[in-house]
């Protein structure tokens, strides 16, 4: 009987439904904000152990694009490429976490809260139907990870991330300067650098640049 269950916190998720991970036969969908969204201990393993030993014919995992925000994370989605996962890059953050499996299993990730997430596991055909579709439609909008590293999203090393942060805080340039202990040319020539890294006309611009890439400071 199909049925849908509400369950509070990871360890609860692990714990009733932590199998499911190890259960995929044919297809697991995935889409989530970054490589750290879902328990890490138990079913994430689980999952690479079932792409590992090639018992799964089709995963396709979808990530914001704040997922390449640094090394170790790109590191980590290349690496599951390797393994035979596809990966692709929304264009725009994505709203809520979500993984079907076989088409049969859905589980829809809540927001974070002060007392943990609450999941929601359903088999309701329509439910599990309907979310596969709309990541279907996701999927279909977003770039393959190679094609979008390949394109003009800038790699930020902590210096650009550091006058990220003083142009988010709107301080002056001075200001800016003094705090990073740079001189103001200095300072003036890297935000010169970070604005044509981002392709960006203006302070205003690569403010916009960096929320479409899920860029942060």
């Amino acid at each position: 009987m199909a049925e849908t269950l509400t369950i509070r916190g990871d360890l609860e998720l692990l714990a009733r439904a932590g199998h499911l991970f190890s259960s995929v036969r044919e297809e697991l969908v995935c889409a989530a904000r970054d490589v750290g969204t879902w328990p890490r201990p138990g079913a994430r393993e689980a999952a690479r152990e079932r792409m590992r030993n090639g018992g799964t014919q089709q995963v396709r995992k979808l990530f914001s694009p704040s997922a390449l925000a640094d090394e170790r994370s790109r590191a980590h989605l290349k690496e599951v490429v390797a393994m035979g996962a596809q990966v692709r890059i929304a264009a725009t953050a994505l709203p809520h976490e979500t993984i079907v499996i076989d088409r049969r299993y859905a589980i829809l990730a809540g927001p974070h809260l002060p007392g943990g997430r609450e999941y929601t596991v359903t088999t309701e055909p329509n439910l599990v139907g309907g979310v596969h579709t709309l990541f279907t439609a996701a999927w279909e909008a977003a770039t393959d990870l190679g094609a979008f590293l390949r394109g003009e999203h800038p790699h930020l090393d902590d210096g650009g991330r550091r006058v990220l942060r003083t142009l988010a805080s709107g301080a002056t340039d001075e200001t800016a300067a003094r705090e990073l202990g740079m001189s103001l040319r200095t300072y003036r020539r890297r935000v010169a650098e970070l604005l044509a890294a981002l392709d960006a006309d203006s302070r205003f611009q690569a403010g916009v640049r960096v929320g479409e890439l899920g860029l942060s400071g």
